[in-house]
């Protein structure tokens, strides 16, 4: 079982969960986040003070699969997330111990959705 962690942009969500859903992956949780990696730094003027610009807005989306998924997830995200510019994110693959589905008490493998 792995762990899929993926921080993309913002506008490459929509592409990106239509490319997941047609590689058969369910179930993930998608947050709003900030950081920064190799995009360049912007500098704004608000209100007439000049503010450095360091951390972007992303989208963090956290998929748990079953070994046999892990390909398919990856190449789905990098297909659809991917604009060959500098700011297009991460993906990271961790390894699970153990997961609980808890409305039914399954464990591991039954517990992750997809399975193979």
């Amino acid at each position: 079982m792995k762990l899929i962690v993926a921080i993309i942009r913002p506008e490459k969500l929509g592409e990106t969960l239509e490319a997941l859903y047609r590689a058969e992956v369910r179930g993930l949780t998608v947050s709003r986040v900030q950081g920064h990696g190799g995009e360049l730094e912007r500098v704004e003027t608000y209100r007439g003070t000049t503010v450095k610009m360091e951390l972007q807005e992303k989208v963090r989306l956290e998929i748990g699969v079953s070994e046999s998924f892990v390909d398919a997830t990856v190449q789905a995200i990098l297909r659809a997330a991917g604009t060959g510019e500098v700011g297009d994110g991460k993906i990271f693959v961790l390894p699970v111990e153990n997961v609980y589905r808890i409305r039914t008490g399954e464990t591991d493998e039954a517990a992750v959705t997809p399975q193979a």
